[in-house]
């Protein structure tokens, strides 16, 4: 497990939140729960919207989501079972979001 990782969404929400991205430091991976971030599926929602450094927009195996970043939260590393795939790539848009949280504007 590592930071950017993303996951399938355990949940029942799971068609309209396909993945989740963890984005918990690696120096604290030993906690039983990792903190994620929803990636929900673009459909439904204008991207015009959505304020990008807020809201990112990842394509995950040509499926189009957005970072729902006020929605993170924490889950139990048991529940992340399915690797996805990385959004490291992302990086950057992702603390960037974060960073809008956080304030660190």
């Amino acid at each position: 497990m590592a930071r950017f990782d993303l996951y399938a969404n355990p949940g029942r929400n799971k068609a309209s939140i396909p993945y989740l991205v963890e984005v918990q430091s690696n120096v604290i991976s030993g906690l039983a729960t990792h903190i994620v971030i929803p990636l929900r599926s673009l459909s439904g929602f204008s991207a015009a919207t959505l304020p990008a450094d807020l809201f990112p927009i990842i394509q995950v195996d040509g499926h189009e989501c957005f970072l729902d970043t006020p929605q993170m939260g924490a889950i139990p590393l048991a529940e992340l079972k399915v690797r996805a795939g990385s959004a490291l790539e992302h990086r950057v848009a992702i603390q960037t979001a974060l960073d809008r949280v956080f304030g660190a504007y």
